[in-house]
């Protein structure tokens, strides 16, 4: 799982890189705001499109070897996106990226879930790993740029080629996770709730339109509300990601000893008055809030995941897509709204609707409810009469089976007509019997 983790972080680097990348082709390209809107949208859109039906493959197959391909492509799209100055070719680049990243979340999820069997925490860890790469990638991308402007970024390969080699070891190291078929031919009482599951990705939608719309414009806000400059707006996405990678780590271990659904709630419940403050409070207390807001929006994170891949147990790909795809691509997609808000108010009216996202989503929360897992120890019982066919395995219900009756004790032999000879009653037990005439 370590090394899980650590493959994410790699991989995860490129899907934050793409909008570290924007202001250096800006400056070195004259590119036009839209024209680098439609970069940071075309990674968005793909991821979120693509990665679902990269789910859907892996729920018909295993394919392990997504994630070191998926790495490569991911890290190569970027690496080529400096390289000339075609703006065709800077697209197709950051769309190669994009379908690498897409490609390698679903099968990653997948492995981790039977490799951490079951466990929050270990869930908890593997996402950790993603919120660090994002987190990571734009120092990365500022010190590579710096030094050698946009066609250095080959050098930003790197990191692509660390994880490939992570992600073959975990993968030799594991073993090969059970195959989709075979998850389903052990788990054949299961069923999809898939009303639960569309409520949970609404609450997903709402966390990340409100997380990526602050990491997007709080840069440009902390310093309006501090008076500090440009590095309190670099201070405030600090705290931000940092507080995001504090609550990955927590959610899994609060989970574990008070459950997900109530642990989810409460992040929720938290963040609204958190994002609110963020908005409205001015001065140093601007970073406390954000703190508040990172862990109640990332608590939940890696809780989304799992509790996705128990609604559709029979197809943990295509739950693993939707949920880790929606976490980026709702909020990037949104974002341009926010942006033309901004510009045609100001950037706290632009901000505020985000208040209510975490509203929302704590009320898509309350009405989910715990899926039952079933009894993990195998039953070779037959089905009870009467009895639910979705019912898990080990708490049947109906009628329960009569026991089969118990074979009639041996009657007692027959007494045999008497002989009259006494030697009959001495006759010794070995003897075999004598025939009965009748």
């Amino acid at each position: 799982m370590a090394l899980l983790s650590l493959g994410h972080a790699c991989v995860d680097v490129y899907q934050g890189s793409v909008a570290a990348l924007v202001p250096f082709f800006v400056a070195e390209r004259a590119y036009t705001y839209a024209a680098a809107s439609g970069l940071v949208l075309a990674a968005s859109l793909l991821s979120s499109v693509v990665q679902p039906l990269f789910g859907a493959l892996t729920d018909r197959w295993a394919m392990p070897w997504l994630l070191p391909a998926g790495t490569l492509a991911a890290g190569t799209g970027v690496a080529l996106s400096g390289v000339g100055g075609s703006y065709p070719l800077t697209v197709a680049a950051i769309a190669v990226s994009g379908i690498g990243v897409a490609a390698w979340h679903p099968e990653a999820a997948r492995v981790a879930r039977a490799t951490s069997r079951g466990s929050h925490t270990a869930m908890g860890w593997f996402s950790l790993g993603g919120t660090i790469g994002f987190a990571a990638a734009p120092p990365l991308v500022w010190a590579v740029l710096t030094a050698g402007g946009p066609g250095a970024s080959p050098l930003l390969v790197a990191p692509a080629l660390a994880g490939c080699g992570l992600c073959a070891v975990a993968l030799r190291t594991a073993g090969s996770a059970a195959p989709p078929a075979a998850a389903r031919a052990e788990r054949t009482a299961d069923t999809d709730d898939w009303p639960s599951f569309a409520r949970l990705s609404g609450a997903v939608v709402c966390r990340s339109i409100a997380f990526v719309g602050l990491s997007a414009f709080v840069p440009l806000y902390a310093p309006l509300r501090t008076a500090g400059g440009e590095a309190a707006g670099s201070a405030a996405l600090f705290v931000l990601y940092l507080g995001g990678a504090v609550g990955t780590a927590a959610g899994g271990r609060l989970a574990a000893r008070f459950g997900r659904l109530p642990v989810m709630r409460w992040s929720y419940a938290l963040a609204v008055p958190a994002v609110a403050a963020v908005v409205w409070v001015p001065g140093p207390l601007l970073y406390l809030f954000l703190a508040l807001t990172s862990a109640g929006l990332y608590v939940p994170f890696s809780l989304h995941v799992t509790l996705g891949q128990d609604y559709l147990p029979r197809r943990v790909g295509t739950a693993s897509g939707v949920t880790l795809g929606l976490a980026v691509s709702a909020g990037g997609l949104a974002s341009p709204a926010i942006g033309a808000l901004a510009d045609a108010t100001s950037l706290e009216v632009a901000l505020a609707p985000l208040t209510g996202l975490p509203a929302l989503g704590w009320l898509l929360l309350r009405t989910l409810r715990e899926p039952v897992r079933p009894d993990p120890r195998p039953s070779t019982d037959p089905p009870a009469p009467g009895g639910r066919a979705d019912a898990p395995a080990g708490r049947r219900t109906g009628p329960a089976v009569p026991r089969a009756p118990a074979p009639p004790a041996p009657a007692p032999p027959s007494p045999q007509r008497p002989t009259g000879r006494s030697e009959d009653r001495a006759r010794s037990l070995d003897a075999p019997p004598e025939p009965l005439d009748y």
